[in-house]
C-alpha cells in the first residue's frame, strides 16, 4: 500500500489480524479484526437497499467511454460511506438501511419489471452535506469492480486492422457482458452465515467455499460488519465457486496441537494459544496468496478526504487464480474497505486474450507470435472466448478451413 491518493499495487490487509476460521460443510469464513485503537470513527458505510427492483440501468458516461454507454445488472443494494474532513467521528448515515425503494435515481415500471436508472457507479451526494452531515459518497458494491473489468480494452482495435468487422471498429467490444451467481445459489452459505459467530473487533471476513478464496469484505467499523454481515448473500460469486459448493461438502481440516510438555503454567498455555492464533493466522493469509500480495492493476475512482477509492483487478496470469475488487485505503495504507470476486477461468481468458491483442496494437500476427500460436489457432482462441464477432467474415472462414483440415487445435 501507498500514501494519499496513490494507487494499490499490491493488496495487503494492513491493519488488520487474521482470527482462526470457522467451518460449516465447505464454507469457511476467516473473521478479519481491527484492534480498537485503530478504529478512529472518521469513516463509517452503510447499507441502502433497492429492494424490489428487477434491474439496474447506471449512466457511465466520461472518457475514454462513449457518454452513451451504460451498466445493467440486477443490484440489491448500494453501500453509503460517510467521513468526516477533519478526523472527527462519524456515524453511518441514517436511514439508508430502511427498506423499499431509496431516493438514489428514478424508478420505473417496464411491464412486470421494476428498473431503477441511476448515474456513476460512485456519486457524491451533497444534498446531505448542505444538512449539517457528514460527507457522503454512494457506490455500487462489487458493481463497480465489475463494470471496471468489462471496461478493459472496451473501446477495441484503435487501428483499422482489415482482420476485424465494422462493428468493432465502430463500436468496440459494445456490448460486453458476463454471467454470474448469485450468494443464495452457493449451496450452504445462507446456512454458514446464519449460524457463525461473529467476533468482537471483527470488521471483515474472507470467504473459502472448498478452501477455494471466494471472496474478501472489509468494512472500517465492527459496527458496520454487523449491519451488512448477511449482504453478502447479495453478492455475486464466480462459475468454479458455485461448482465447488455443489461438489464438496467439507473443507479442509486444520487441527492443531500443544505440546503438553512445555506448558507448565498458565503464561506457558498463554503463549502456545498465542502463537497457534499467528500459526492459522499465517496459513490462512497463505491459502490466500493469489489475492494477498499480489500485483495488480488499479484504477482511480474517488478521492475522500484522506481515503482513496480504487477499482483491481489482478495481473490475470492463467494459471493463478484471479480477482477483481475494490478497495478505500487511508493515506497511511491501512485498509478501511474491500470487496473482492474470484474470476472463472473463461473470464480470466477472455480477460488475458485481450490484454495480449491490445499489447499487440490489435494485430492478429504480432499478438500470435506474441502467444506462441499461429494466427488460425488464436482466431480458433477467440471464436471460442466469444469474441468472433470482433472479425471480419474471410478470417474466420480461413481459420475454420485451417482447424478442420489440421485438427482442433490444443489450449494454451
Amino acid at each position: 500500500m501507498t500514501g494519499k491518493g496513490d494507487l494499490i499495487q499490491r493488496l495487503t490487509l494492513q491493519g488488520l489480524e487474521i482470527a482462526p476460521s470457522q467451518v460449516c460443510g465447505a464454507i469457511r469464513l476467516v473473521p478479519l479484526l481491527r484492534d480498537g485503537a485503530q478504529q478512529r470513527g472518521d469513516l463509517r458505510l452503510a447499507r441502502r437497499s433497492y429492494a424490489g427492483d428487477d434491474l439496474a440501468v447506471v449512466s457511465l458516461g466520461g472518457p475514454p467511454m462513449d457518454p452513451g454507454v451504460k451498466y445493467l445488472s440486477y443490484i440489491p443494494h448500494g453501500l453509503v460511506l460517510s467521513w468526516s474532513g477533519d478526523g472527527s467521528a462519524v456515524s453511518a448515515a441514517r436511514g439508508t438501511q430502511i427498506s423499499g425503494a431509496a431516493p438514489d435515481g428514478k424508478r420505473f415500471s417496464w411491464g412486470a419489471c421494476n428498473v431503477r436508472v441511476m448515474q456513476k457507479m460512485a456519486k457524491r451526494e451533497r444534498q446531505h452535506e448542505r444538512e449539517g452531515g457528514a460527507k457522503q459518497l454512494r457506490l455500487l458494491p462489487l458493481h463497480l469492480a465489475m463494470e471496471g473489468f468489462l471496461s478493459l480494452y472496451f473501446s477495441g482495435p484503435e487501428i483499422a486492422w482489415s482482420e476485424y468487422s465494422r462493428r468493432a471498429i465502430s463500436r468496440g467490444l459494445d456490448p460486453r457482458w458476463e454471467m454470474v451467481y448469485g450468494g443464495g445459489q452457493i449451496a450452504g452459505f445462507e446456512d454458514a452465515l446464519r449460524t457463525f459467530e461473529i467476533h468482537d473487533g471483527q470488521v471483515g471476513v474472507l470467504v473459502f467455499v472448498a478452501d477455494a478464496l471466494a471472496s474478501a469484505f472489509v468494512t472500517p467499523a465492527p459496527e458496520d460488519y454487523r449491519a451488512l454481515h448477511r449482504t453478502l448473500l447479495a453478492d455475486f460469486y464466480g462459475e468454479l465457486i458455485y461448482q465447488y459448493a455443489l461438489l464438496y461438502d467439507t473443507a479442509l481440516p486444520l487441527h492443531v496441537t500443544l505440546d503438553a510438555e512445555r506448558i507448565a503454567s498458565l503464561a506457558d498455555l498463554r503463549a502456545a494459544l498465542s502463537q497457534v492464533r499467528r500459526d492459522w493466522a499465517e496459513f490462512q493469509g497463505f491459502m490466500a496468496h493469489d489475492l494477498l500480495g499480489r500485483s495488480v492493476r488499479a484504477d482511480f475512482a474517488y478521492q475522500a478526504g484522506p481515503f482513496t477509492l480504487q477499482r483491481f483487478v489482478t495481473d490475470l496470469d492463467p494459471a493463478l487464480e484471479n480477482h477483481i475488487g475494490e478497495a478505500i485505503v487511508r493515506d497511511n495504507g491501512d485498509l478501511e474497505y474491500l470487496k473482492t470476486y474470484q474470476l472463472s477461468a473463461a473470464q480470466t481468458r477472455r480477460a488475458y486474450l485481450l490484454q495480449q491483442l491490445a499489447a499487440a496494437d490489435w494485430s492478429l500476427d504480432a499478438a500470435a507470435q506474441n502467444l506462441q500460436t499461429t494466427r488460425e489457432e488464436l482466431v480458433y482462441r477467440m471464436e471460442k472466448a466469444g469474441f468472433g464477432y470482433l472479425l471480419a467474415e474471410p478470417v474466420r472462414v480461413a481459420s475454420d478451413k485451417h482447424v478442420r483440415s489440421t485438427g482442433r487445435p490444443s489450449a494454451r
